[in-house]
């Protein structure tokens, strides 16, 4: 196939690598939804509230700080409510959990947005690796955190990536989650984007017997400020790429708001998507035994956490 056809081509969704937010929620009345939506202050997750919001859901957007969010999302269509959730923090994990189930009915999805590439040097929080403590502890204790109020039917998107196929043998390092053995900046964005995965299959196994799911998607390769911890060197690179490798970040967000909205994906759980459309994973995102370890360590580090 060209690399047009690549581009231009659609999946049995109806949607393909050039869809966007806009295109796939086009034909939906949300009103009376809830989502909310981590990292909602910028990039693909600052677009999927938009775009949401504009469907007619009550967003709850969360950012690091409450005020960033709310700048961020000011003059937008719809009803949005910023919230502060900084994922290496577990206090304002909890705090912004508890303001969820205080003000607010259920939610009928949460999309597991935020997220960081990996600093060139390691970088710890509370003794663990920062990428894999944010992009996947932090989510995992928010979600969980919320589990008792989402509603029937209700829907939980981890946003994962194709980076989740770039780890070491095991997949998930269990005896070195601080990174101090052997760190390096790519395995370990790929350790906390299989974790991302990994912990989707596992929830989508957890809660299937309450009619609510969970999926993992690949957004693609968008140039967001995720990539904010990247030297200038390859920032550059990704630069000069851009118009030819990169998504923009209305086709980037589309995957995440499909997965959380679409009527024909009821009772679809546990699969990854990737331009609208599932996807095969690695073997090891299949591991279920893999999955279950995951789950019951971040079990156990959430637990240590005050």
């Amino acid at each position: 196939m060209s690399l047009v056809g690549v581009f231009t081509r659609k999946g049995p969704s109806g949607y393909g690598y050039n869809s966007t937010a806009e295109d796939v929620t086009a034909s939906l009345d949300l009103r009376g939804r809830t989502v909310m939506v981590t990292g909602g202050n910028s990039g693909l997750g600052l677009e999927t509230v938009r775009v949401l919001a504009l469907r007619g859901a009550r967003v709850i957007a969360t950012g690091r700080a409450e005020d960033k969010v709310r700048s961020a999302t000011s003059g937008m269509a719809g009803e949005i409510v910023p919230l502060a959730c900084e994922l290496t923090d577990p206090r304002s994990v909890h705090a912004c959990a508890e303001a969820v189930r205080a003000s607010t009915g259920k939610l009928d999805a949460i999309i597991c947005n935020a997220g960081i590439i990996a600093p060139s040097k390691l970088e710890r929080v509370l003794g663990y690796e920062l990428v894999f403590f944010t992009n996947h502890i932090g989510h995992f204790l928010l979600v969980t955190s919320l589990l008792g109020h989402l509603a029937e039917g209700a829907r939980v998107v981890m946003v994962s990536s194709g980076a989740h196929r770039a780890t070491r043998k095991a997949g998930i390092e269990f005896d070195d989650l601080s990174g101090e053995k052997h760190y390096s900046r790519w395995t370990a964005y790929g350790q906390s984007k299989l974790a991302n995965l990994l912990f989707a299959k596992e929830l989508a196994r957890r809660i299937g017997a309450r009619g609510q799911s969970a999926n993992a998607v690949d957004p693609g390769a968008i140039d967001t400020n995720l990539a904010r911890h990247t030297s200038a060197a390859i920032k550059a690179g990704m630069f000069l790429a851009s118009p030819f490798l990169f998504k923009s970040i209305a086709q980037g967000a589309a995957t995440q708001c499909y997965v959380a909205t679409s009527p024909t994906l009821a009772g679809v759980s546990g699969e990854y998507f990737s331009d609208c459309n599932i996807e095969k994973s690695s073997a090891l995102a299949n591991d279920a035994e893999l999955a279950a370890r995951l789950w019951a360590e971040s079990e156990r580090i959430v637990g240590t956490l005050h």
